[in-house]
């Protein structure tokens, strides 16, 4: 019996070492376009400077004792011959997990493609993280403004967690590059008439105010038309005005995988695939989809793509397929249980909601840390915890 699992996000690398755990009379592999695993919940701080690459990285093998692993990147799905097309074979499978996570959604908008920086990758948020101080070195021969004029489209959580960490950053990159913070513009574009929109207003409203103080300028119930490359066409109450800037990141929304939606020969919605209440996909029976490739539904509730979704949809599959293979033949209903979410603004501040529980300031910055420390512990205990872990006083690399 062959297990496929295609991606090593949290989905995928959790659906693989849960059978790994459970040691099934199977050959599991877990194919990935990179080596490494890295955490999408700090893209943010990668971007911004204040967590290193090297810390960020996470390596497959040293995880993956009792499964296969291939890199390459998956081209192309073919369901009916059993295989999965890759850029360099092509490997066929009993079983298949769908774990390929997400790409950000520029909904049509014309230059979010050609102009925008967005938080896709590892790889991407360290481009824009050289983007960023290059623009900062930059100021002192161009005197150019709009260099230091920064644009996020997005008022979610990815938007919010990185003007925050930029802002949070600015003083000491002011000082790095001589540069008088208040030249520093910061701007974050929303289409809600608030900030965090799943969160409570009272949430909301702190965030707004912990923003401001940190020099961030909000611009609520505001639209973005044009992205260009010096900035972004804006359309707010009917009046269309521009926000001049030379570095923009789109964080406005994401959708699934580039395989799925336009190589796969699955029916899909944006290269996200329908799946029943056991994960397994509406069209066949040995196809599972877990993370940002699924469109999972509980009590006619569509839940939204997170971590913590994608790490409970692993554990789930893992878990199903092992019993599986035990020859169990009736499964328990795929059940998501929300703890909650917290974003971080900046290192040491923070809202949240955790267990039906509104939380704020270093309480919030701590639980986030914890979270993430916790899916740390749960690859590789506390070795990697140690080694890889978010702590109050934190080391970039």
């Amino acid at each position: 019996m062959k297990i496929l699992i295609a991606g090593g996000g949290y989905g995928g690398l959790k659906t693989a070492l849960t059978l790994q755990k459970r040691n099934p009379n199977a050959e599991i592999t877990l194919i990935s376009k990179h080596d490494y695993h890295y955490q999408t919940t700090l893209l943010h701080k990668i971007a911004v400077g204040t967590l290193g690459e090297r810390k960020a990285k996470i390596y497959y093998r040293p995880l993956l004792k009792k499964v296969s692993f291939i890199k390459d990147k998956v081209m192309e799905i073919c369901p009916q011959d059993n295989k999965l097309i890759g850029k360099l074979g092509e490997y066929p499978y009993d079983i298949l997990v769908i774990a390929l996570g997400f790409k950000p959604d520029d909904f049509g908008i014309k230059g979010v493609k050609e102009h925008a920086f967005k938080l896709s990758s590892l790889n991407a948020s360290l481009r824009l993280c050289k983007h960023i101080e290059r623009k900062f070195k930059d100021y002192h021969i161009t005197q150019d403004k709009n260099d230091l004029s920064f644009i996020i489209c997005g008022s979610g959580l990815t938007g919010i967690e990185f003007s925050a960490e930029l802002a949070s950053d600015v003083p000491r990159l002011c000082k790095i590059y001589g540069i008088n913070p208040k030249d520093v513009q910061i701007s974050c574009i929303g289409r809600s008439s608030n900030v965090l929109p799943v969160f409570p207003q009272s949430l909301k409203d702190k965030t707004e105010s912990k923003l401001t103080a940190l020099g961030v300028t909000l611009h609520n119930q505001t639209s973005v038309l044009e992205c260009h490359s010096d900035g972004v066409l804006i359309s707010c109450d009917g009046v269309e005005s521009k926000i001049y800037g030379n570095t923009i990141l789109w964080s406005a929304g994401v959708k699934g995988n580039d395989s799925i939606e336009h190589y796969s020969k699955i029916e899909n919605q944006k290269g996200r695939l329908k799946v029943d209440s056991k994960l397994k996909s509406i069209d066949y029976e040995n196809i599972y989809v877990v993370g940002d490739c699924a469109i999972y539904a509980q009590k006619d509730v569509i839940y939204v793509p997170t971590a913590q979704l994608a790490t409970q949809m692993g554990e789930y599959v893992g878990n199903l397929l092992a019993d599986k293979l035990g020859g169990k033949t009736h499964f328990e209903d795929f059940k998501f249980i929300n703890r909650g979410s917290v974003c971080s603004i900046g290192h040491l501040d923070g809202v949240g909601v955790v267990f039906g529980k509104k939380i704020s300031g270093e309480l919030s910055a701590f639980v986030k840390n914890s979270i993430e420390n916790r899916w740390l512990f749960g690859i590789g205990g506390l070795k990697m915890v140690l080694k890889k872990g978010q702590f109050r006083y934190r080391s970039s690399d």
